[in-house]
């Protein structure tokens, strides 16, 4: 049985799901150094791994995977991962993170279809104003005769 969710391939391409796989030369990644502590070792290790997927660009995408996704997070999806001290493990975080992010964003939501209240709804409704009516009116002052 197969994975369900999105995952990182060994090559660097990532699966979103089973017919739709991002090749590593459509994800631009870019390498910096983390911030926060760590002393000399966080300031010169290019450790913090950000990456980039450019949706307009992409050549796997359908015409109305790209719309969705523009319309959900933009012409391009960004992650990045700093948790990790090696940069391999950072890789893997941020591309993972970069699937995960683009499987949330390529999820169709099905249509509302509306629907009436049903007849007991309007009448418990109708019965709810009208008790609420009595206990605003008992809580008035009594008219003077």
């Amino acid at each position: 049985m197969a994975p369900s969710g999105p995952r990182v391939n060994d090559d660097g391409s990532i699966t979103i799901r089973a017919r739709l796989v991002i090749p590593s030369d459509e994800i631009a990644l870019r390498v910096t150094t983390s911030g926060g502590p760590g002393g000399q070792h966080a300031n010169r290790s290019l450790t913090r791994v950000v990456a980039s997927f450019h949706v307009n660009d992409s050549a796997v995408l359908s015409e109305a995977d790209r719309q969705l996704l523009n319309e959900k997070v933009g012409s391009v999806v960004r992650t990045s991962a700093s948790r990790y001290r090696s940069q391999g493990q950072n890789r893997s975080a941020a591309l993972l993170q970069l699937a995960d992010k683009i499987a949330v964003a390529l999820i169709r939501q099905p249509p509302r279809r509306p629907t009436k209240p049903t007849k007991g709804s309007k009448i418990r409704r109708v019965d709810e104003k009208k008790a609420r009516s009595r206990v605003k009116q008992q809580r008035r002052r009594p008219l003077e005769d």
